[in-house]
């Protein structure tokens, strides 16, 4: 089974983004988390993403407040599927985010979830790495239908 890789502009991104972690173990999900700014740590940022799909992963999840550059930065160094979180933060309490992730130009997507939807990008995550795995398929079809009725 495929990896899901989260990468974090900034070590005060973690309280928030840790809730992925919870996620990805209970559906039984790898994962590897990364601090890696794409204004801070370009380099490294892009190395990521360039070798994440030789290294077995299958998505990406790039969560970013303010100006919001690390989605788009890692959905221009590989194919595979891009979530992009926009974070709180700043004057425009995470618009500024939103608006930064969302408008990617033609050929380089990102998936877009709501502004600190951390929850939703690991769902996301896990159904895109559900179409080549039939246990996470399962495993998301028992859980929406738990929620169905809750």
């Amino acid at each position: 089974m495929q990896k899901a890789m989260i990468l974090l502009g900034s070590k005060s991104d973690y309280e928030l983004c840790s809730q992925m972690e919870t996620i990805f173990k209970e559906f039984g999900v790898d994962y590897e988390l990364h601090i890696s700014s794409a204004h801070r740590k370009p380099e490294q940022t892009a190395k990521l993403a360039k070798e994440a799909e030789a290294r077995g992963f299958g998505v990406i999840i790039a969560c970013a407040g303010l100006a919001a550059h690390l989605p788009g930065v890692v959905a221009a160094h590989t194919i595979l599927p891009v979530i992009g979180v926009p974070l709180k933060g700043g004057a425009l309490n995470g618009i500024d985010a939103l608006y930064s992730v969302v408008q990617m130009p033609g050929g380089v997507p990102v998936a877009t979830v709501a502004i600190d939807g951390i929850k939703n990008a690991a769902y996301l995550a896990i159904q895109i790495l559900g179409t080549d795995s039939q246990e996470l398929r399962s495993k998301m079809r028992a859980f929406k239908e738990s929620m169905a009725s809750a």
